[in-house]
């Protein structure tokens, strides 16, 4: 079985289906209609969000026995939240298509309507880390301001809290322990996600918003405060797969050689 999230996950379905014969696909809403799950893709606390995701999991019989994650975009962090949060039924495999696992620090191209994309611009104007924007605004919850990590911990609803950045939560980096391998795909010419590098856990270096640093120079990875370093001890556990082309334009020859095999398990 498997569990597919965010945009792009009515291709990712098709796909799955054509090349998985009777597998079992969930096609995670959060909502009750596309438009809904849009909305609430910007909107919706993602906290609220993982909690419902949860609860339409355990209540899956076609899950119980334990599934493979699927997440475009946004969708990779909040599958690999939705495992540290939610270890019943298991995930299995997470494959994140263009997540940004240690946020984003701007917005260059906003993918929702006209409408929308004026209200995030509006909320984010006010200022990411005021309370009334975090509990409003799903990218202000992974929002990271390198150039202010202190308020960036001290106010993050959601990536600093999932990253163990605030406070270690050992049950969060337990639970993500259990997920047998982890693919990570990063998009090398991506204009909508700054930096690219958070696609594989990378970010800006703390007082830097333009060198990078990757996931095995950071605190994160050298105090491994969610597993990883001790995961990747294991060959295949963490796997980091790079795309020449813009987000989430995913070739059907990557399709097939890379992400099918992953989640046929």
């Amino acid at each position: 079985a498997v569990v597919s999230t965010q945009s792009g996950h009515y291709a990712g379905k098709k796909m799955l289906q054509k090349e998985l014969d009777g597998v079992y696909v969930l096609s995670l809403m959060i909502g009750k209609n596309v438009e809904q799950d849009t909305t609430n893709g910007f909107f919706m606390d993602v906290n609220e969000q993982l909690e419902f995701a949860c609860n339409v999991i355990k209540k899956d019989p076609n899950l119980q026995n334990g599934y493979n994650a699927m997440g475009f975009s946004q969708g990779g962090q909040f599958l690999r939240a939705l495992a540290q949060m939610c270890p019943s039924p298991p995930m299995k495999q997470l494959v994140s298509i263009g997540g940004q696992h240690q946020g984003v620090y701007g917005f260059p191209h906003c993918p929702g309507s006209w409408f929308i994309c004026k209200e995030v611009e509006k909320l984010l104007d006010m200022g990411a880390y005021t309370d009334f924007v975090q509990n409003r605004l799903v990218q202000a919850q992974y929002w990271h301001d390198p150039l202010n990590e202190d308020k960036y911990r001290q106010h993050s609803k959601f990536i600093a809290v999932f990253n163990n950045e605030v406070n270690l939560n050992q049950e969060y980096k337990d639970n993500l322990m259990r997920v047998e391998n982890i693919t990570f795909v990063k998009f090398n010419k991506d204009t909508m996600v700054s930096p690219r590098e958070s696609e594989w856990f990378g970010f800006y270096k703390p007082g830097s918003n333009s060198e990078v640093m990757a996931l095995q120079d950071s605190d994160l990875w050298k105090e491994d405060r969610l597993g990883l370093k001790e995961m990747s001890s294991t060959p295949g556990r963490l796997t980091f797969l790079s795309i020449d082309a813009d987000h989430l334009q995913v070739p059907e020859e990557f399709w097939k050689s890379e992400i099918i095999p992953r989640l046929q398990n």
